[in-house]
């Protein structure tokens, strides 16, 4: 238990475990909460549900946020991640509105292909993380943060009005489908079984429509938040559970919930929006530099280009950081010190690797910090306790690419 408020505190939701079962069902979110498709579903597998995003999700499962962490890294896991917000653009222009808003070069996607991209504003910020995938169907198919939903949802219709206003031929809509993750080793055996084509031609950050274990209209999308190799299935709300319950019939199979999900994030040194990248940080900052493709580096005709182009090459203030250390677990906000003792930056995840048994982090420090081997200092509970700049990820990822 005391891991489930551990996490619940690092993750931002209220820790006080929802009830198990309400009194009468709370139609229309009475509450003021969302809940996905497959809500009962995780109260009936004996789910903690907590507050999330504004949605009702589960944290952790009977097993425990550890055994789910290492069942992960070994087997595989289902992971409801429903909330997460599912649009697609539309219309001949739908590549222009994208790349109007984002960093990366969205029109050299190959069909059904994807990209990690960024919103970004006029400072350099970053607005939202999200995944642009080139739907062979014709339209642009994005998934972006549930915790940035209304403030995409608004910059994506702006834009949509824009140029709409100027004769622009596009459209957004968004998709209602629940969303499923299933990541680890054995997530593509498991997933193989219900489905006629071949997922080893289906290499990471590469997307398709196909029938899912008798479930017709599913895109599956090969990605993750894990570090592991596994999916992203985006499938018809109504017909969730049966997809879910299809899956965890395999016994290499177990439901995992938030907790998990953070802590092997962190492991495979992925940033959480808000946490670890905000509108205040800057690609190059964050070390997303990458995600700028080169024709848009060279035309600058991106948000904030002003700004992050020039940091490219030359000096920024600050930069993100891999931490690990022996003794407290380094949580979010834990000040950073250089070896004499000066506060130098700030922690902005942290927590006990299952998989290293020791405690990692991500953090800033200005870029005469940044070199792996850097001997530092954290301060947790008002004590310092020494740290040392590690390479990311953590531990290897385990992506499925073709050889």
């Amino acid at each position: 238990m005391q891991w489930a408020a551990s996490w619940a505190a690092h993750l931002g939701v209220r820790g006080r475990a929802l009830p198990r079962a309400p009194r009468r069902r709370l139609s229309g979110w009475q509450d003021g909460l969302r809940r996905t498709p497959l809500h009962d579903f995780h109260l009936a597998h004996g789910g903690r549900l907590v507050v999330f995003a504004g949605w009702r999700l589960p944290l952790q499962y009977r097993d425990g946020h550890v055994d789910s962490h290492l069942h992960t890294r070994r087997r595989c896991s289902l992971f409801d991640v429903s909330h997460m917000l599912q649009t697609k653009i539309l219309g001949r222009d739908r590549v222009k509105l994208m790349e109007s808003l984002v960093v990366g070069d969205i029109a050299e996607l190959r069909p059904n292909q994807g990209a990690l991209s960024l919103f970004t504003n006029e400072a350099g910020g970053i607005l939202d993380d999200l995944i642009v995938t080139n739907a062979a169907e014709g339209y642009l198919y994005v998934v972006s943060n549930a915790g940035c939903r209304d403030k995409d949802l608004a910059l994506m219709q702006d834009k949509v009005r824009e140029l709409q206003s100027r004769g622009g031929d596009v459209g957004l809509e968004v998709v209602d489908n629940a969303l499923l993750a299933l990541q680890g080793p054995a997530a593509a055996q498991v997933l193989q079984a219900g489905v006629a084509g071949d997922l080893r031609k289906l290499p990471f950050m590469t997307s398709a429509v196909m029938e899912v274990f008798g479930v017709p209209g599913c895109r599956v999308t090969r990605c993750g938040y894990t570090g592991e190799d596994g999916v992203e299935i985006s499938v018809p709300a109504a017909r969730a559970v049966r997809l879910a319950e299809a899956l965890l019939a395999n016994p290499e199979v177990r439901l995992a919930g938030l907790a998990a999900r953070d802590s092997l994030r962190l492991e495979a040194g992925l940033c959480l929006y808000g946490s670890d990248i905000d509108e205040h940080t800057t690609p190059v900052e964050g070390g997303l530099g990458w995600t700028l493709g080169r024709r848009r580096r060279a035309a600058m005709d991106f948000p904030g280009a002003a700004v992050i182009v020039p940091q490219l090459k030359g000096q920024v203030p600050r930069r993100r950081v891999g931490l690990t250390c022996e003794g407290a677990p380094m949580r979010a906000h834990s000040p950073i010190l250089s070896a004499e003792g000066t506060v130098i930056g700030a922690v902005t995840s942290g927590c006990p690797s299952p998989c290293l048994k020791r405690n990692v982090a991500m953090g800033y420090v200005p870029p005469e910090y940044s070199q792996p081997g850097t001997p530092l200092l954290v301060e947790v509970r008002r004590r310092q306790q020494e740290a040392v700049v590690s390479k990311m990820p953590f531990v290897p990822t385990n992506y499925y690419t073709l050889k």
